[in-house]
Protein backbone atom coordinates (compact mmCIF):
# COMPACT_ATOMS: atom_id res chain seq x y z
CA UNK A 1 0.00 0.00 0.00
CA UNK A 2 1.41 3.40 -1.05
CA UNK A 3 2.15 5.72 1.90
CA UNK A 4 0.04 8.86 2.15
CA UNK A 5 1.53 11.49 -0.12
CA UNK A 6 1.90 15.05 1.20
CA UNK A 7 0.76 18.11 -0.71
CA UNK A 8 1.83 21.75 -0.54
CA UNK A 9 -0.30 22.61 2.55
CA UNK A 10 1.29 19.67 4.40
CA UNK A 11 4.76 21.02 3.63
CA UNK A 12 3.73 24.46 4.82
CA UNK A 13 2.47 22.85 8.05
CA UNK A 14 5.82 21.07 8.45
CA UNK A 15 7.66 24.38 8.00
CA UNK A 16 5.55 25.89 10.78
CA UNK A 17 6.18 22.84 12.99
CA UNK A 18 9.98 22.80 12.69
CA UNK A 19 10.18 26.61 12.69
CA UNK A 20 13.59 28.07 13.33
CA UNK A 21 14.90 24.78 14.73
CA UNK A 22 16.23 24.02 11.26
CA UNK A 23 18.67 26.39 9.62
CA UNK A 24 17.80 28.57 6.69
CA UNK A 25 20.85 27.51 4.70
CA UNK A 26 22.57 29.99 2.38
CA UNK A 27 22.59 30.21 -1.39
CA UNK A 28 25.58 31.36 -3.42
CA UNK A 29 25.38 32.23 -7.11
CA UNK A 30 27.94 31.15 -9.69
CA UNK A 31 28.05 33.16 -12.92
CA UNK A 32 28.84 31.72 -16.36
CA UNK A 33 32.49 32.75 -15.96
CA UNK A 34 32.68 30.61 -12.82
CA UNK A 35 31.22 27.42 -14.30
CA UNK A 36 31.66 27.58 -18.07
CA UNK A 37 27.90 27.03 -18.35
CA UNK A 38 25.58 29.39 -20.24
CA UNK A 39 23.30 30.39 -17.35
CA UNK A 40 23.56 31.24 -13.67
CA UNK A 41 23.85 28.43 -11.12
CA UNK A 42 22.67 28.92 -7.55
CA UNK A 43 24.13 26.49 -5.02
CA UNK A 44 21.82 25.76 -2.09
CA UNK A 45 24.29 24.83 0.64
CA UNK A 46 22.24 22.36 2.63
CA UNK A 47 25.44 20.72 3.84
CA UNK A 48 25.46 23.60 6.37
CA UNK A 49 22.24 22.28 7.89
CA UNK A 50 22.21 20.75 11.39
CA UNK A 51 23.91 17.31 11.30
CA UNK A 52 25.57 18.20 7.99
CA UNK A 53 22.71 17.35 5.62
CA UNK A 54 19.13 18.11 4.60
CA UNK A 55 18.00 15.04 6.55
CA UNK A 56 17.55 17.16 9.70
CA UNK A 57 14.38 18.62 8.18
CA UNK A 58 12.54 15.36 7.73
CA UNK A 59 13.85 13.84 10.94
CA UNK A 60 12.75 16.75 13.10
CA UNK A 61 9.32 16.94 11.46
CA UNK A 62 8.92 13.19 12.07
CA UNK A 63 9.91 13.42 15.73
CA UNK A 64 7.67 16.42 16.37
CA UNK A 65 4.76 14.53 14.76
CA UNK A 66 5.02 11.56 17.15
CA UNK A 67 2.17 10.85 19.59
CA UNK A 68 2.61 12.51 23.00
CA UNK A 69 4.46 10.32 25.44
CA UNK A 70 6.64 8.55 22.87
CA UNK A 71 9.85 7.68 24.68
CA UNK A 72 12.12 6.61 21.86
CA UNK A 73 12.58 5.98 18.15
CA UNK A 74 14.76 3.94 15.84
CA UNK A 75 16.09 4.54 12.36
CA UNK A 76 18.38 3.18 9.67
CA UNK A 77 20.44 4.78 6.91
CA UNK A 78 23.88 5.08 5.39
CA UNK A 79 24.58 7.67 8.07
CA UNK A 80 22.98 11.03 7.35
CA UNK A 81 19.40 10.14 8.29
CA UNK A 82 20.64 8.27 11.36
CA UNK A 83 22.56 11.32 12.52
CA UNK A 84 19.55 13.53 11.88
CA UNK A 85 17.26 11.25 13.90
CA UNK A 86 19.80 11.17 16.73
CA UNK A 87 19.89 14.98 16.74
CA UNK A 88 16.10 15.38 16.53
CA UNK A 89 15.50 12.81 19.26
CA UNK A 90 18.00 14.57 21.51
CA UNK A 91 16.20 17.87 21.02
CA UNK A 92 12.92 16.19 21.98
CA UNK A 93 14.43 14.46 25.00
CA UNK A 94 13.77 10.92 23.78
CA UNK A 95 16.10 8.00 23.03
CA UNK A 96 17.24 6.89 19.58
CA UNK A 97 18.59 3.57 18.35
CA UNK A 98 20.08 3.87 14.88
CA UNK A 99 21.25 1.14 12.51
CA UNK A 100 24.06 1.94 10.09
CA UNK A 101 26.20 -0.18 7.74
CA UNK A 102 29.55 -1.04 9.31
CA UNK A 103 31.13 0.38 6.14
CA UNK A 104 29.76 3.89 6.82
CA UNK A 105 32.38 6.61 6.82
CA UNK A 106 33.98 7.25 10.22
CA UNK A 107 32.87 10.90 9.99
CA UNK A 108 29.23 9.81 9.91
CA UNK A 109 29.62 7.30 12.72
CA UNK A 110 31.37 9.88 14.90
CA UNK A 111 28.63 12.43 14.25
CA UNK A 112 25.90 9.96 15.24
CA UNK A 113 27.69 9.10 18.48
CA UNK A 114 28.14 12.79 19.26
CA UNK A 115 24.37 13.27 19.24
CA UNK A 116 23.92 10.61 21.90
CA UNK A 117 22.15 7.83 19.99
CA UNK A 118 22.79 4.16 20.53
CA UNK A 119 24.44 3.04 17.30
CA UNK A 120 24.15 -0.48 15.87
CA UNK A 121 26.64 -1.31 13.10
CA UNK A 122 25.25 -3.80 10.59
CA UNK A 123 27.17 -5.84 8.02
CA UNK A 124 25.97 -5.02 4.52
CA UNK A 125 24.41 -1.90 3.05
CA UNK A 126 21.40 0.31 3.75
CA UNK A 127 19.07 -2.59 2.88
CA UNK A 128 20.44 -4.72 5.71
CA UNK A 129 20.47 -1.79 8.15
CA UNK A 130 16.82 -1.09 7.39
CA UNK A 131 15.91 -4.74 7.89
CA UNK A 132 17.65 -4.73 11.28
CA UNK A 133 15.91 -1.52 12.33
CA UNK A 134 12.53 -2.89 11.25
CA UNK A 135 13.08 -6.03 13.33
CA UNK A 136 14.11 -3.89 16.32
CA UNK A 137 11.03 -1.70 15.92
CA UNK A 138 8.70 -4.67 15.93
CA UNK A 139 10.41 -6.41 18.83
CA UNK A 140 10.56 -3.32 21.06
CA UNK A 141 7.40 -1.53 19.84
CA UNK A 142 9.51 1.52 19.05
CA UNK A 143 8.50 3.82 16.16
CA UNK A 144 10.71 3.45 13.08
CA UNK A 145 11.44 6.76 11.38
CA UNK A 146 11.87 5.75 7.74
CA UNK A 147 14.67 7.56 5.89
CA UNK A 148 12.72 8.52 2.77
CA UNK A 149 9.23 7.11 2.36
CA UNK A 150 6.80 8.50 4.92
CA UNK A 151 4.41 11.44 4.89
CA UNK A 152 6.31 13.15 7.71
CA UNK A 153 9.76 12.67 6.21
CA UNK A 154 8.82 13.92 2.75
CA UNK A 155 6.86 16.86 4.20
CA UNK A 156 9.90 17.89 6.23
CA UNK A 157 12.28 17.64 3.28
CA UNK A 158 9.88 19.75 1.23
CA UNK A 159 10.49 22.72 3.52
CA UNK A 160 13.70 23.22 1.56
CA UNK A 161 11.56 24.09 -1.46
CA UNK A 162 9.72 26.82 0.44
CA UNK A 163 13.04 28.45 1.28
CA UNK A 164 14.16 28.29 -2.34
CA UNK A 165 11.09 30.15 -3.54
CA UNK A 166 12.12 33.08 -1.36
CA UNK A 167 15.88 32.88 -1.88
CA UNK A 168 15.92 32.32 -5.67
CA UNK A 169 12.64 33.77 -6.95
CA UNK A 170 13.86 33.71 -10.58
CA UNK A 171 14.75 29.99 -10.52
CA UNK A 172 13.73 28.01 -13.60
CA UNK A 173 14.96 24.56 -12.57
CA UNK A 174 16.07 22.74 -9.42
CA UNK A 175 18.50 19.85 -9.84
CA UNK A 176 18.73 17.38 -6.95
CA UNK A 177 20.39 14.08 -6.17
CA UNK A 178 17.99 11.18 -5.71
CA UNK A 179 18.48 8.07 -3.59
CA UNK A 180 15.29 6.86 -1.93
CA UNK A 181 13.69 10.02 -3.24
CA UNK A 182 12.47 11.77 -0.10
CA UNK A 183 14.16 15.07 -0.91
CA UNK A 184 13.21 14.91 -4.58
CA UNK A 185 9.57 14.17 -3.72
CA UNK A 186 9.43 16.95 -1.12
CA UNK A 187 10.94 19.53 -3.47
CA UNK A 188 8.80 18.50 -6.45
CA UNK A 189 5.66 18.70 -4.31
CA UNK A 190 6.53 22.05 -2.74
CA UNK A 191 7.42 23.62 -6.11
CA UNK A 192 4.83 21.90 -8.29
CA UNK A 193 3.43 24.25 -10.92
CA UNK A 194 6.10 26.88 -10.25
CA UNK A 195 9.61 25.44 -10.72
CA UNK A 196 10.62 22.17 -12.40
CA UNK A 197 12.62 19.68 -10.33
CA UNK A 198 15.06 17.30 -12.05
CA UNK A 199 16.23 14.22 -10.10
CA UNK A 200 19.74 12.92 -10.75
CA UNK A 201 21.05 9.45 -9.84
CA UNK A 202 24.51 7.89 -9.96
CA UNK A 203 24.77 5.17 -12.57
CA UNK A 204 25.64 2.82 -9.71
CA UNK A 205 22.45 3.69 -7.73
CA UNK A 206 19.67 3.85 -10.36
CA UNK A 207 16.66 3.29 -8.09
CA UNK A 208 14.22 5.61 -9.83
CA UNK A 209 15.46 4.73 -13.31
CA UNK A 210 14.94 1.02 -12.63
CA UNK A 211 11.50 1.66 -11.17
CA UNK A 212 10.43 3.58 -14.26
CA UNK A 213 11.63 0.73 -16.48
CA UNK A 214 9.68 -1.80 -14.41
CA UNK A 215 6.61 0.37 -13.93
CA UNK A 216 6.89 0.14 -10.12
CA UNK A 217 9.58 0.36 -7.41
CA UNK A 218 11.97 -2.60 -7.51
CA UNK A 219 14.87 -3.80 -5.41
CA UNK A 220 18.04 -2.42 -6.99
CA UNK A 221 21.68 -3.40 -6.61
CA UNK A 222 23.58 -0.29 -5.59
CA UNK A 223 27.23 0.61 -5.20
CA UNK A 224 29.81 3.23 -6.04
CA UNK A 225 31.17 6.20 -4.15
CA UNK A 226 27.76 7.77 -3.45
CA UNK A 227 26.09 4.66 -2.02
CA UNK A 228 26.45 5.73 1.61
CA UNK A 229 24.02 8.60 0.98
CA UNK A 230 22.14 7.60 -2.20
CA UNK A 231 22.26 3.82 -1.83
CA UNK A 232 18.65 3.13 -0.86
CA UNK A 233 17.57 -0.42 -1.77
CA UNK A 234 14.69 0.92 -3.87
CA UNK A 235 12.97 4.19 -4.72
CA UNK A 236 10.28 5.24 -2.28
CA UNK A 237 6.65 4.75 -3.23
CA UNK A 238 5.97 8.45 -2.65
CA UNK A 239 8.84 9.56 -4.88
CA UNK A 240 7.81 7.12 -7.59
CA UNK A 241 4.25 8.42 -7.49
CA UNK A 242 5.50 12.01 -7.78
CA UNK A 243 7.76 11.16 -10.73
CA UNK A 244 4.91 9.37 -12.51
CA UNK A 245 2.44 12.18 -11.90
CA UNK A 246 4.87 14.84 -13.09
CA UNK A 247 6.22 12.63 -15.91
CA UNK A 248 9.82 13.07 -14.82
CA UNK A 249 12.71 10.83 -15.84
CA UNK A 250 15.95 10.84 -13.81
CA UNK A 251 19.30 11.78 -15.30
CA UNK A 252 22.16 9.36 -14.62
CA UNK A 253 25.76 10.43 -14.02
CA UNK A 254 28.99 8.43 -14.04
CA UNK A 255 31.44 8.00 -11.16
CA UNK A 256 34.03 10.15 -12.93
CA UNK A 257 31.52 12.98 -13.31
CA UNK A 258 30.74 12.88 -9.58
CA UNK A 259 34.45 13.15 -8.78
CA UNK A 260 34.81 16.09 -11.18
CA UNK A 261 31.91 17.91 -9.53
CA UNK A 262 33.28 17.25 -6.05
CA UNK A 263 36.69 18.60 -7.03
CA UNK A 264 35.05 21.64 -8.65
CA UNK A 265 33.16 22.49 -5.45
CA UNK A 266 36.32 22.24 -3.38
CA UNK A 267 38.74 23.92 -5.78
CA UNK A 268 36.46 26.73 -7.00
CA UNK A 269 34.03 27.33 -4.14
CA UNK A 270 35.86 25.83 -1.13
CA UNK A 271 32.77 23.73 -0.37
CA UNK A 272 33.62 20.23 0.84
CA UNK A 273 30.65 18.09 -0.15
CA UNK A 274 30.26 14.35 0.20
CA UNK A 275 30.08 12.42 -3.11
CA UNK A 276 26.31 11.90 -3.00
CA UNK A 277 25.83 15.65 -2.64
CA UNK A 278 27.72 16.27 -5.87
CA UNK A 279 25.57 14.29 -8.31
CA UNK A 280 23.28 17.25 -9.09
CA UNK A 281 26.21 19.47 -10.04
CA UNK A 282 27.75 16.54 -11.94
CA UNK A 283 24.70 16.50 -14.21
CA UNK A 284 25.31 20.16 -15.14
CA UNK A 285 29.08 20.01 -15.54
CA UNK A 286 28.88 16.83 -17.64
CA UNK A 287 26.17 18.21 -19.91
CA UNK A 288 23.59 15.63 -18.85
CA UNK A 289 21.41 18.63 -17.92
CA UNK A 290 21.80 21.54 -20.34
CA UNK A 291 20.17 24.81 -19.28
CA UNK A 292 19.93 27.73 -21.67
CA UNK A 293 21.70 31.06 -21.22
CA UNK A 294 18.46 32.61 -19.96
CA UNK A 295 17.86 30.07 -17.20
CA UNK A 296 18.79 30.11 -13.53
CA UNK A 297 19.39 26.64 -12.16
CA UNK A 298 19.44 25.77 -8.47
CA UNK A 299 21.73 22.90 -7.47
CA UNK A 300 21.14 21.26 -4.10
CA UNK A 301 24.43 20.51 -2.31
CA UNK A 302 22.75 18.18 0.11
CA UNK A 303 25.41 16.98 2.56
CA UNK A 304 28.97 17.37 3.74
CA UNK A 305 29.82 14.49 6.06
CA UNK A 306 33.25 13.66 4.64
CA UNK A 307 36.48 12.07 5.69
CA UNK A 308 38.61 13.30 2.81
CA UNK A 309 39.39 16.34 0.70
CA UNK A 310 39.28 15.71 -3.09
CA UNK A 311 42.75 15.15 -4.51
Amino acid sequence: MTPRRPRRPDIEAAAFRVGSSVRRTPVITLLPDDTGLPGNVALKLELLQHTGSFKARGALNSVLSLPPGTGGVCAASGGNHAAAVAWAAGRAGISADVFVPASATPAKITRIERYGATIHLVEGQVREALEAATAFSRARSVPLLHPFDTFETVSGQGTLGLELEEQVPDADLVVVGCGGGGLYAGLATALEGAISVQPVEPEECPDLAEAIKAGHPVETEVGGMAADSLGAPHIGDIAFAVAQEQQVTPVLVAEADILTARSFLWDRVRVLAEPGACVALAALLSGAVSPSARETVVVIVSGGNNDTVPS
